[in-house]
């Protein structure tokens, strides 16, 4: 598998305001451009948190602020390189995992199964696309998530809202915020990714091993003898540039497995930015601003996102989001206006470098229709060059009669096959997915090819926020687009 980055790299309220010196610069002195990791600080923030107590809250700050780096700035730029290729229609961008990642899946079984996972559906996808695959886990740090609503009811009581593990706990009882959680949330991250480099160093990619498919839940017969087609025209290739010896350099033995989270609180965000060099590896021209042969990088994670619900223009998320050399995504949802999206794609990105910001679109399958093609359009007309890519997830969750969360695989798949679509009909092309995911045999999305029903939800419903794609969903729609790429209709 072709790579533009090293082998296995990963791999690969408010609060009071501190001064803490960073290589010379304090990190409450703005730039030449106005910014610093905490000039956010001076706009509104959505989705808040506000701690009753203060101290212990400085206390765990100040705790990560010293904490190493879990990731690095070369790590950093092979990923704004790869993407730079997917943005240019050289690459495509494959990126998922839990809607809510908890403490508890810092777990070796609950990690393998996951980038396995990854591993299938990019092979899938390499072999429709003929191009090679960039692959983000939402892994090693989606700990906090956004919610419509402070509290909810539970058992006929009003209790605070689950807001994630970075916050506070599931069961109502824990519902209270601990900011210790903020560091824990750094070990577990660090613990997860640690884990994920050694496999990745140890083998587990490594594809002369044979891969477990397990197509035996497809019930259609002409579908399963169509991916059973696919799997062995991929196999067999395999098998050839083994046999021929094109796979000596070790291309076929690892991977890259980069991370990414919503960079939801910012607090802990800026915790963890810190001006480092810039490697070597950077390929992008320098301004005055770099004059010390440095910049400011979210060590949390390669790849961060504003969610549909932050991305205000003169809010606080923005304005951290603008200042860091990590590439970034956006979440572009049917309440996104055009001229917004451009003023948007102007302040986070002003050199209009490319493949600096994903647009991550999530209309719903009712919406895309009417809102993909005249955003495509005013972003042409701009001359930023972006990563274009579909979440068909979010803007597709309905409720049962019996108030259990779900989504439709026939409309996860709709929204797929109309970006694809529309993309096309406006000489554009989509780069990537993004989707909710677990290398797990749950029960939360209905249909697929298992013929998953309502009734099934509860067999094993287990997600604590958004319902994701089992294992099998996932693979299955990475063979239907891998499908449209060989020119069959999704």
């Amino acid at each position: 598998m072709a790579s533009n980055g090293p082998h296995g790299a990963i791999i690969n309220g408010s609060l009071k305001q501190t001064n803490i010196t960073v290589e010379g610069l304090k990190e409450d002195e703005p730039s030449e451009k106005g910014w610093s990791p905490s000039s956010w600080r001076e706009k509104p923030v959505k989705q808040e948190v506000v701690y009753p107590d203060q101290i212990p809250v400085q206390r765990s700050i100040t705790k990560l602020e010293k904490l190493p780096p879990i990731v690095t700035p070369v790590e950093i730029h092979a990923l704004r390189n790869n993407l730079r290729e997917v943005a240019l229609g050289n690459a495509f961008l494959l990126q998922g995992g839990d809607c809510a990642e908890l403490f508890d899946y810092c777990e070796d079984s609950v990690i393998d199964s996951k980038i396995k996972l990854l591993l299938q559906m990019s092979l899938v996808l390499i072999w429709g696309a003929n191009k090679p695959v960039v692959r983000i886990a939402r892994m090693a740090g989606q700990f906090a998530k956004p919610r419509s609503s402070p509290t909810e009811i539970i058992d006929g009581k009003e209790v605070p809202s689950f807001r994630g593990d970075i916050l506070n706990g599931y069961h109502p009882d824990t519902r209270a915020l601990d900011p210790e959680r903020l560091v824990s949330a750094y070990f577990h991250s660090a613990a997860t990714l640690n884990y994920v480099r050694g496999q990745i160093s140890s083998g587990i990619a490594d594809l002369h091993d044979p891969l477990d498919w397990e197509l035996g839940h497809v019930k259609d017969k002409t579908l399963q003898a169509r991916y059973s087609r696919i799997v062995s025209s991929i196999t067999e290739s395999l098998r050839f540039m083994r046999t021929i010896g094109a796979d000596t350099a070790g291309q076929l033995e690892t991977v890259d497995l980069y991370t990414s989270h919503e960079g939801l609180l910012l607090e802990y965000e800026q915790a963890l930015t810190r001006r480092l060099k810039h490697p070597k590896n950077r390929k992008i021209v320098s301004s005055p601003l770099d004059a010390d042969g440095k910049g400011w990088y979210n060590t949390s994670a390669h790849f961060i996102w504003i969610g549909d619900r932050t991305r205000q223009i003169d809010g606080g998320h923005v304005e951290y989001f603008r200042g860091v050399e990590n590439p970034i995504g956006i979440k572009v949802g049917p309440s996104m206006k055009s001229d917004e999206l451009v003023e948007l794609l102007d302040i986070v990105n002003p050199n209009k470098e490319i493949g600096k910001v994903t647009l991550i679109t999530r209309y719903g399958e009712g919406k895309v229709e009417t809102m993909l093609g005249p955003h495509i359009e005013a972003v042409k007309a701009t001359g930023h060059t972006v990563v274009w890519q579909c979440d068909p997830m979010h803007g597709n969750t309905k409720s049962t009669p019996t108030g259990i969360k779900t989504r439709h695989f026939s409309s996860i798949l709709s929204e797929v096959a109309s970006a694809l679509r529309i993309h096309r009909e406006h000489g554009s092309f989509l780069g990537g997915v993004h989707l909710e995911l677990t290398g797990d045999a749950v029960t939360e999305c209905i249909g697929g090819s298992e013929g998953l029903v309502e009734e099934d939800l509860s067999l094993n419903y287990t997600t604590y926020c958004d319902p994701r794609l089992n294992e099998k969903q996932a693979l299955e729609l990475a063979f239907l687009v891998a499908g449209h790429y060989r020119g069959d209709d999704v």
